[in-house]
């Protein structure tokens, strides 16, 4: 890591720790040789999904430049840009799968609908289950080719949990990420104490994707044991929802972190 990219390199690791708490966790379990790529990783796709989140002025060129980037065609040297070639000199990135996260930050820029359960999949898969692929390229594996889809499976689950996590948040600045005909089919309204029809139906699509997802640790050559104990820690959020009451109160669900750390090092020694 040269000098010149060191304050990205701090500030790339400081926001893990800040906004993904669960996240930052299971990454001290990472080989440390690859966990400050895996920083940069996530402050591309997270800067990414806050410019969109907050219809920022320059959102739009910014991902544009890393779909051109994606593409392999000429683009603007954006810091987006500059940390994927980083990335990509030492490791095979699939830029197939950046890609396709493009596409769902594009997809959020239009304002979206989201009507059926495949095109909810297909919005999980590109702004996280494309996160799971870049991440398993940058881990290694044994046969990507196999490894691939377990790790987009897996990065779909978390996302699913998110967004029942933060159904009651997105609500309030007028987004939905939940099935306009599942939510039809399960009365219309998913208001706090109106959803626990909903929320099981969600929960055990979520847990499939789980199992689909942790089907394919294995076959990681390095960090089992952190996406293992990320897997372990994200999926113990559907069990809080669960504990309480599907949303019977409304507000986020949250894992306390005593129990998570239990979770990660039980989760740990077992994918050792």
């Amino acid at each position: 890591m040269s000098v010149a990219t060191q304050p990205v390199l701090t500030e790339a690791r400081l926001t893990t720790r800040r906004v993904a708490r669960t996240f930052s966790l299971a990454c001290r379990l990472l080989p440390r040789e690859l966990r400050d790529d895996v920083y940069l990783l996530y402050l591309v796709f997270r800067t990414l999904d806050d410019l969109v989140d907050e219809r920022c002025p320059d959102a739009a060129e910014r991902v544009a430049a890393v779909a051109a980037w994606a593409g392999d065609e000429p683009c603007p040297r954006t810091r987006e840009v500059s940390i994927l070639d980083q990335l990509a000199s030492r490791h095979p990135v699939p830029r197939d799968a950046l890609a396709d996260f493009c596409a769902g930050m594009r997809h959020d820029l239009a304002g979206g609908v989201l009507r059926t359960e495949a095109d909810v999949d297909v919005y999980c898969y590109q702004v996280a289950g494309t996160v799971g692929v870049v991440m398993a390229a940058i881990l290694g594996s044994r046969d990507f080719e196999v490894a691939r889809p377990a790790a987009a499976a897996l990065g779909m689950a978390m996302q699913r949990t998110n967004i029942l996590r933060d159904v009651d948040e997105d609500l309030e600045a007028g987004r939905v990420y939940l099935a306009q005909r599942t939510v039809a089919r399960f009365g219309g309204s998913f208001a706090p104490g109106n959803r626990e029809g909903l929320l099981r139906d969600q929960i055990a699509r979520a847990d499939r994707l789980y199992d689909r997802g942790c089907a394919g640790i294995p076959l990681l050559s390095h960090g089992r044991r952190a996406v293992s104990a990320a897997a372990g820690m994200y999926r113990e959020i559907l069990r809080q929802i669960e504990r309480e009451g599907y949303g019977a109160s409304g507000g986020r669900a949250v894992v306390a972190r005593p129990r998570k750390l239990l979770i990660a090092a039980r989760r740990g020694v077992l994918a050792r």
